[in-house]
């Protein structure tokens, strides 16, 4: 694992994310020499779990008249494409 700045990780963040997806390095992201954050490779899940979490929680079934209310909340914004 290997600690870097904010400022460097800023700088060098392809460089940073093309380590982690090929190499599989973690890099602990450092500001005022205080650990805040950590770049690594994902965790990832596959189907099966998707499907048992789905599996899991039921449909709401009140979720697509809630959708049409809050689409009649909306308001369309007329504005000029000239900047």
């Amino acid at each position: 694992m290997k600690n870097l700045t904010a400022t460097e990780a800023a700088r060098h963040f392809a460089d940073v994310l093309d380590a982690v997806e090929h190499d599989h390095e973690t890099f602990v992201v450092t500001r005022g020499g205080k650990a805040i954050a950590s770049i690594g490779p994902t965790h990832g899940g596959g189907g099966r779990e998707l499907k048992n979490v789905l599996l899991r929680h039921r449909p709401d079934a009140a979720w697509g008249s809630e959708l049409r209310l809050l689409r009649q909340t909306l308001v369309t914004e007329k504005r000029s494409w000239r900047a």
